[in-house]
């Protein structure tokens, strides 16, 4: 018997409002020991993900350019002590979920093999995907609940069956 998502899903989301700021998603993420989670807008509908590696992104991207390789010494130091000005000038405007986060939403049918999951999450190099029914979403699959098909002999032996 096939292994489907809402066998090994976990049901309980933690959503964060879009309008969150950068720093308390960041202390929510740390506090719940998450690294990602779906964001909500004001009518409690999901649109998106932020996770950690989205507040990595944009405070690496705040302080450092590609550009920089085509500049003498001296104007690769003026462009990193304007780009310090200028993130420092960010920090004092709080930056929201909304500008960070990742606006597509993937998601599986709670019926959905795992093996067309794991499928999905490798093509698209997800971490976390969302699980739906009638169109809600019903629960995540992370790549910690993945490996429960890996450590729970009994459902390793049901996806080997169905080879």
């Amino acid at each position: 018997m096939t292994v489907l998502a809402y066998e090994i899903m976990t049901p309980s989301i933690k959503a964060v409002p879009q309008s969150w700021t950068m720093d308390r998603l960041a202390r929510f993420l740390t506090g719940n020991e998450i690294t990602g989670s779906p964001v909500t807008d004001d009518d409690g509908e999901i649109v998106g993900i932020a996770t950690l590696k989205d507040i990595t992104e944009f405070r690496w991207n705040a302080t450092r350019s590609d550009a920089d390789r085509h500049l003498t010494p001296e104007e690769r130091e003026e462009a990193r002590r304007l780009r310090m000005v200028i993130f420092e000038e960010m920090g004092k405007v709080p930056v929201e979920v909304r500008d960070i986060m990742t606006p597509i939403v993937l998601s599986v049918d709670e019926k959905t093999p795992v093996r067309d999951i794991a499928d999905i999450m490798m093509r698209e190099h997800l971490h976390r995907i969302f699980v739906t029914n009638d169109s809600k979403i019903t629960g995540i699959i992370t790549t910690y609940d993945m490996l429960k098909v890996i450590s729970d002999e009994g459902l390793t032996q049901r996806c080997a069956d169905n080879d």
